[in-house]
């Protein structure tokens, strides 16, 4: 099974990733490999306890557009 990830860097320079479709996944490292690695743990953790407790194993999720709008006259 494969998931989605996002992997940003914190103010200390932390690694840290999160799974958009499992809520709470999310797990730090101080290489993005390392953060990589411990989200792909995190994921089958988070699997594990979800399926024991008979929650959806994930949330659904989707791209959505938007505009970008101007402060200065309101328009796109």
């Amino acid at each position: 099974m494969k998931f989605q990830v996002t992997v940003d860097r914190d103010e200390d320079g932390v690694w840290i990733t999160e799974c958009p479709s499992i809520p709470g996944c999310i797990s730090p490292g101080k290489t993005k490999a390392k953060a990589l690695k411990n989200i792909r743990e995190a994921i089958r953790l988070c699997l594990e306890v979800r399926a024991q407790r008979g929650m959806p194993l994930t949330v659904e999720t989707c791209l959505v557009g938007t505009e970008v709008w101007s402060v200065d006259d309101g328009k796109p």
